[in-house]
């Protein structure tokens, strides 16, 4: 069986896009026919011409014939991409000379012309040149020329049964002029690629694809996202977190402060993501920096997405608390990536962290916060879901994963965005509370499913010296309810000269 799927795949025919290849399960089926629809500007003829230079790149003689766009003008695209065109050849049927009456020998010519004397210079293109890769753009300026369905319909089937015997593999694009989803063409074709486009009210457009159809190959359902950019396409396949596996080891890894570690049961543990919840201010993402710090200096690699702050404020910040992230991004062990998320799609963000934890080989992942990563994208759907397979992912591949979420208000009843608490393995809290007319911060774990945890409310500061967890607190009170107090006589933890103001 395996063997069968792997000679299969050997046989497969690249689509000149790698992420469609993942979602295929290894490219195309050869000598088929394929339909690419979607509006103007999705993408088609960046995809087309990726297609046939693939094709060049690996030896196969290809032919692009153009009914709508001129050869000036596909020279035009591939040049911005810096694609070199002459890789293989170029038919332009809608020519100067076709346009002008003078010229009895034309292929296109005003209405009156017959859709066959197009179909008869295509088979003449494809006899003379015996292109292995074949594009036919646009189905749309053939639709016009057949003037009615059952024309158009047996024209198509003619080309396919032609181009069937020449053991070539076709791609035609259609813009969806007619009707979306033009199911005359989805049943003659062996597979059907979709492309779309969404506009929405601020931010970039996001771009998405997807399989509708795919004769004798088990592919990835659904939509995954793509950009178009100078290079082309890329594409990111959904991301399916029962797909992906490797062996870790599971011992507990220490924050670097021991106390904390006392809270978590011992550290954190490869495989769980942790959540640190609280108000505005109270120290989660210097929590978060601390963790890294300690990792770092065990010499493991750590990658930190930036969704609210600027790169540049962390570092100082984190330099004024003793924990300088300098010296670990120039030795290679830290990567910082501040993310704009009203240019980023969701897929493309899984994509990124999958190719930084399998490519290089990072073993803590830190996402702050999950606020503006759900926020900043209020036109996705299904974001929770694709964080669930995020995660899922990241568990599988042994990585620790840190995710911060602020909640609004600072004393009182406080109130979350969101509710994740049930994707985290470990829920840490911070809290604040009045002590002899101060405002103290106390931080407990909540909840852990992977280790047995301290079930004990301990003071939390941030110092010169970075983290720091006090005694844990019997007599504390009120924590859950929003306004907590403490009435016990433990010792608070003595205040330092130059201590930081509080921020994360």
């Amino acid at each position: 069986m395996v063997d069968n799927i792997a000679k299969q795949r050997a046989e497969r025919l690249s689509s000149g896009i790698d992420g469609i290849d993942d979602i295929l399960g290894g490219g195309l089926t050869p000598h088929r026919m394929y339909l690419v629809e979607g509006a103007p500007g999705t993408g088609k003829t960046t995809l087309a011409l990726q297609f046939l230079l693939r094709g060049a790149a690996e030896g196969q003689a290809g032919l692009y014939i153009t009914l709508s766009e001129t050869k000036a003008e596909l020279i035009s695209v591939a040049a911005s991409h810096g694609w070199d065109v002459s890789k293989f050849t170029i038919v332009e049927l809608l020519s100067d000379e076709g346009l002008d009456p003078r010229y009895e020998q034309t292929v296109l010519q005003p209405a009156e012309v017959e859709l066959g004397e197009t179909v008869r210079v295509v088979i003449q293109q494809v006899d003379e040149l015996k292109p292995v890769r074949i594009v036919l753009d646009s189905l749309s300026e053939l639709r016009l020329l057949s003037q009615n369905p059952l024309r158009y319909r047996r024209q198509i089937l003619a080309l396919k049964r032609y181009l069937a015997t020449r053991e070539c593999t076709v791609l035609l694009l259609d813009d969806n002029s007619s009707e979306p989803g033009d199911l005359q063409l989805h049943s003659i074709a062996h597979g059907v690629i979709s492309l779309d486009s969404l506009a929405h009210d601020y931010g970039g457009n996001r771009r998405r694809m997807r399989i509708a159809k795919m004769r004798g190959i088990k592919f990835r359902e659904g939509f995954h996202d793509f950009t178009l950019d100078t290079g082309g396409i890329h594409v990111y396949p959904r991301l399916v977190a029962a797909e992906h596996h490797a062996e870790f080891d599971s011992q507990p890894r220490s924050t670097g402060t021991a106390r904390l570690d006392a809270l978590l049961g011992g550290g954190l543990i490869p495989g769980t993501s942790a959540l640190m919840i609280g108000p505005s201010g109270v120290g989660k993402t210097t929590t978060v920096v601390s963790c890294l710090l300690a990792a770092l200096r065990r010499g493991e690699r750590c990658i930190y997405y930036l969704f609210d702050e600027t790169l540049n404020t962390l570092l100082l910040r984190s330099v004024n608390l003793g924990m300088d992230l300098t010296p670990h991004i120039e030795a290679g062990l830290l990567t910082v990536r501040q993310i704009d998320p009203a240019e980023m799609s969701p897929g493309e963000f899984a994509s990124d962290v999958r190719n930084a934890v399998e490519k290089r080989g990072m073993k803590y992942v830190a996402i702050d916060s999950l606020n503006a990563y759900l926020q900043a994208m209020p036109g996705e759907r299904y974001l929770l879901l694709q964080m669930h397979e995020l995660l899922g992912y990241l568990n599988q591949q042994g990585a620790i994963t840190m995710l911060v979420l602020g909640q609004h208000g600072i004393i009182g009843e406080v109130q979350n965005d969101i509710d994740i608490s049930y994707l985290s393995d470990v829920v840490v809290l911070f809290r604040y509370f009045e002590h002899d007319g101060e405002v103290l911060t106390a931080i407990a774990t909540v909840k852990s499913r992977a280790i047995a945890h301290e079930r004990s409310i301990r003071q939390f500061r941030l110092g010169n010296d970075g983290v720091e967890v006090g005694e844990a607190l019997r007599d504390f009170e009120g924590v859950l309810t929003g306004l907590p107090s403490y009435r016990g006589r433990t010792a608070m933890l003595s205040p330092a000269e130059g201590v930081i103001a509080r921020a994360g």
